[in-house]
This record gives C-alpha cells, structure tokens and sequence, in this order.
C-alpha cells in the first residue's frame, strides 16, 4: 500500500509528486486527518471538506513565498499536516501543542492569524498591495468560507480590492450547496476556459473593439452575464472588478489543479468559486456536519455515541431554557444570534418561536444595531452572542444602543477562560470594555440558578444589560423553575470570617468559598460588575484588614479595577489584592489547568492570599 503522505515534510516534497499521485495522498491524508482529529478532538467536518483544495493550493502555487490566509481558520488541519507539522497533531489544541487555528508564530505557513471570520480578503488585499510596492512578486490568495461571506467586512475588502490591480485570489469555499452530477463536466470546461490566457485576452479585446459602438457593446455584455448567469452566479462578483470563475467541484484534483495553474498567471484580482462538502470522505460527519464539527475524542468506527451518564446542564442550555420560557411570557421578546444558533443554546427557541428568531449572518455589528433598531420600536431584543464576538460589535454598542439608552439583553456564552480554542476566543475583555460605557450594566452570574435569575433581573430594565456567563456546565447547583429576579446592582454575603474578605466575580464565588474555609475569610458574591455594590463594598471594606478581588477575566481595567475605584471615591484606603487574567493572552490547553497555571484555582487565590497578607493570617 502506497505511503506517500509520510514523505511529505513541506510543499516542496508535495510540488515534486507526479500530479497522478495527489489523489492517493489525498486519501491518505483524509484518513491520517481523520483518526488524528478522533483522538484529541477539534474540527473535523470543515477541514474533510478542504483536503483537495489544501493539496492543490500548496501543489500550484509557492508557499509560504505565496502567501494563503484561510478564513476562518478552524478548516486549517490538512494544511498544518501538509506543512510540516503532521507529527504535532497529537497535540492539537493542547496546552503548548499545535493551535486548532492558524498562528504566525507556529508556522511561516500561516501566513496571517485567523480564528474570528471574514477578515481573509482585508488581509490578504494588505499581502498583495505590499509586494506590489515592495516590487516581490507573490500571490496573496484568501480562502473565505460562504458562512464568513454573509459579514460586512468581506464586503468591505471585495469594493476595495476590486478598484486596485493586486494579485489576489479570492477563493469562495461553498461548502452549503452541490454541484449536480449532469452539469459537473460543463463547470469543470467553463471554469478551465474562463480562467485561460485565451478568454481573458480575447474578453479584453472584445470590450475595447466593441466599445467603438455603443449598442453592440451593451448587447454583447447583456449577452455574456446571461449566458454565464445560466451557470455561474458571476455577475455579483463582476460588478466588484473581480474576474469571477466557477463554480468548480472542490474535490476534484483534475479540476483545481488546471483552474489554479490558468489562475496563477491572470493580472488583477480573481475570484474562484469552488464546492465542497462538510465531512467529505467520512459518511457519518456527511450525514451530520453539524454534530461533526466540532466533536471530543471518538471512535471513528463507531461514531459519535450518546454519552452514559446524564452531563451536567450548561450555561449555554439554561440561557436557551430561560429564552423560551421569558417568550412564552413576554410576546415582545426576540433572540438574535450572529450565525451561532446551535453555540448559543437557541435551537429550541428556534423550533418553538420562529417568527421571533434572527439569524443575521456572521453580522456581528449589523446585529447589535438591528437590535437597537428594534428597541426604538417597543420590541424587547435578546441578543445571544459570545463575549469574544461581542468585541467586533463594540461601536455599536456605544453609538447605537448605550448613546440612546436601548433596553436590550446581552447573553455572553463563553466568558473567560474558554479552553481549547485558545486566545483568539477568550472570552476575558468583556468586563473592562463595557464597564467604562455609559448606560450599559454588566452581570456576573456565579453559578447556573443565579444565571437564570440575573437574566430575568436583566431583561426586566430600562438599559442595556450583559449576562457574561462561561463556557460549559457549572457547580451543578439546580436550577430553579420560573421567573423570579434577583436585586439589580446588589451583591450577597456568602460567608463571614475575619480580618480578609473575598469579592468574587461570577463563578469564581465557588473555589472563593473553598479559601474562605481553608483561611477563614468572609466571602462576598459581589453579582454585579457594574453597577457595583457601593454599599455593601463600605460595609465589607470597614469591617476588614484586607480585601482581595477575584475574577475569570482580564484585571487591566475588570471588576478588581471598579472595586479600587469605589474605594478611592470612598475615601476608605484598604490593601487590595485583584486577581484575575494578567496582561497577557491566555493560551489554548484544559481550562482547569489553564486556571491553575493563572492562579485562579482555589489553591493558587489561597496561596495568592498567604503571599501578600500574612500578617492577617497569623
């Protein structure tokens, strides 16, 4: 049985196959990527569907001289394989292995770090246009996914690009539709044809002749949008300046391979409609996609089983147990979700209340101002969004909803230390960004009971409220059924002790009341990042030697920093120890070593404490 996947260290060793061989190491490398991704977990149904097109891509042009950005970068694995990192993947998204997306600083491969969608085109507009003043000649190829294609700023970079002569080549992913059997071999000539020396010359030509006579001009040009309209959806692109070719079939090498060599020697910018299939190659994540996107470890054999035991119960579900139940109640309320219907828990929402849910697309500004639009009309906006999403959003959240004080909900999945996708999804800024802004009140839930509370006490005022809440299952407290809201902007003594007393910020209440014990010290579940809890802050501030802050997210500017600033405002000087994630980005490992390693575990805030107040201790 041939091995030839094993020979490949670089490109270089790919470029120098015979072209009647990339198929077998497309197989192999669907297969090796297969049980690789089975036993450490990660994205599996998007990157099966890239293996053709990474091999070609990396077999025509000369990488990393030619430069690809992959958008987004979680379809990226076969070409980590491809580019000398095959023995890491055991690694992959561990604490010190292989990032799940592309990094810099992992590889001179990854040509820009792509992790938060559809910025591929913006950046690698940016590659082409400095070798053309650099005088180099590369290409800048962006590999954009139809999903990133539904943002703004993909369309953004296209109406830039379009007006300049870079050489770039936009490459469209569609990896949600098919391409019918019956038309295959007429897309493969057309696309062969339309990206030939030959039809770029003589399109050129013929436009400059015909321009001589205006009508014969017009109808020539009618002519070919419909005739390419019957097959091609060229014209959208067209209209930007791009010389649109496609759509081709993504998995066929006979295919991409000639359209990328034709391709390569085109000047100005190109864009390649490819299609290709989640899970390609891997009948169960073809049937599933969904299931398959992201799974744990599996037996690929076997498949995806459901688990034994019952899990615990999710922040994530009981946001979408709470959305539905406050629907039910309130016929005004909307959920809006930026394309993570499925990641924010809104499935059922969905199911249950159709005419009241909006997928805006991978949108994340136009869904906080369609949120605000909403608002202004009576309607009572819930939009789910991950805190690290929340970050692309932030002007409008300022000018379109604070600056007019909008009743609205922020559901923040993913606050703080999110895990395996590393530093590009932590969810740790959130609390620093918002605190500053006017208008805009900030919830820290310590547990899954107090995040359905806090969220009915969010949707019940006047402003904007975000409810920042972690990725995956808490301490297991039972969630209680109802509606019932806790105080808005009032925090709760959960354990009294002496000398020292511990603020905690959300879910860090829990290894907080661990120390209290170990220590002897009053724990305080403050709730409420912003407002804060002035009142009972003097009580606890008068009443205590020392207090210390503890927080699972950014302490530049978080809670620990709002506490500081009460004091002083106060006039009640206290020794303050704020603990949380320092001014460094958190990597991608296990989050509970990832909490060890910051200090954030109960063992690290007690000996955290023992190092800077000794003296109270004794």
């Amino acid at each position: 049985m041939s091995d030839l996947l094993s020979s490949i260290h670089s490109p270089a060793d790919l470029r120098a196959l015979p072209r009647h061989q990339l198929g077998i190491l497309a197989d192999e490398l669907r297969s090796e990527l297969l049980h690789s991704v089975a036993k450490t977990g990660g994205h599996l149904s998007s990157n099966l569907g890239t293996v053709e097109l990474t091999v070609a891509l990396h077999y025509v042009f000369n990488t990393p001289h030619d430069r690809i950005v992959w958008d987004v970068g979680h379809q990226t694995y076969p070409h980590k394989m491809l580019t000398g990192r095959r023995a890491q993947m055991s690694t992959l998204r561990q604490r010190h292995g292989l990032s799940g997306f592309p990094r810099r600083d992992e590889s001179a491969y990854d040509a820009f770090g792509t992790a938060h969608s559809s910025t591929s085109i913006s950046a690698a507009l940016g590659m082409a246009l400095a070798a053309q003043q650099k005088g180099e000649q590369r290409h800048a190829i962006a590999v954009i996914g139809d999903g990133a294609m539904t943002a703004g700023m993909a369309f953004e970079a296209l109406n830039n690009a379009g007006v300049t002569n870079a050489r770039l080549l936009v490459i469209l992913n569609d990896n949600d539709m098919s391409i019918s059997p019956p038309v295959g071999a007429l897309n493969r000539y057309l696309a062969q044809l339309m990206s030939g020396k030959f039809y770029a010359t003589a399109k050129e030509v013929g436009k400059q002749v015909l321009k001589g006579a205006p009508p014969l001009f017009e109808l020539a040009k009618r002519f070919e949008e419909h005739a390419k309209g019957m097959v091609v959806p060229a014209t959208l692109f067209e209209k930007f300046g791009f010389n649109y070719i496609g759509p081709i079939d993504g998995h066929d090498l006979d295919s991409l391979i000639p359209t990328l060599e034709n391709i390569k020697h085109l000047e100005g910018p190109q864009f390649l409609h490819v299609v290709t299939k989640k899970g390609q190659g891997y009948k169960l994540a073809e049937a599933d996609p969904v299931a398959y996107h992201g799974p744990g470890k599996f037996d690929p054999a076997v498949g995806l089983v459901p688990a034994t035991t019952a899990p615990k119960t999710t922040f994530t579900q009981v946001f979408g147990s709470w959305l539905c139940d406050m629907a039910e109640h309130d016929p005004l309320l909307v959920g809006i979700t930026p394309a993570m219907r499925e990641g924010s828990g809104m499935v059922e929402f969905h199911k249950r209340f159709p005419d009241r849910y909006y997928d805006v697309g991978i949108a994340e500004q136009h869904a906080l101002t369609f949120a605000a639009g909403l608002a202004c009309e009576g309607v009572k906006p819930v939009v789910a969004i991950y805190s690290t999403f929340l970050q692309r959003a932030y002007d409008q959240v300022i000018h379109d909803v604070a600056l007019q004080k909008l009743p609205m909900v922020l559901a923040l999945d993913r606050a703080g230390i999110v895990g395996a996708d590393g530093a590009t999804h932590a969810g740790v800024y959130d609390i620093p960004f918002m605190r500053c802004i006017p208008n805009v009140s900030i919830a820290c839930p310590a547990d899954e009971n107090e995040c359905r509370q806090l969220l009915t006490t969010a949707y019940q005022q006047d402003h904007c409220v975000a409810v920042r809440y972690p990725r995956g299952a808490g301490v297991g407290v039972p969630v209680q059924a109802g509606l019932s809201a806790l105080p808005f902007g009032k925090g709760e003594v959960r354990r009294r002790g002496q000398h020292i007393a511990i603020l905690a910020f959300g879910t860090l209440l829990y290894p907080a009341l661990q120390v209290g014990e170990a220590l002897n010290t009053t724990v305080v579940n403050m709730r409420w990042a912003k407002p804060l809890d002035v009142e009972l802050l003097a009580q606890i501030a008068a009443s205590h030697d020392a207090l210390v802050t503890v927080e699972e997210g950014a302490v530049m500017g978080g809670a620990g920093s709002a506490v500081l600033e009460a004091l002083q405002a106060l006039a009640l000087p206290k020794p303050v120890l704020t603990l949380g994630v320092p001014d460094v980005f958190t990597e991608h490992g296990d989050p509970a070593k990832l909490l060890a390693e910051l200090g954030l575990d109960a063992a690290g805030i007690q000996a955290a404490i023992a190092k800077r107040f000794a003296s109270f201790l004794n």
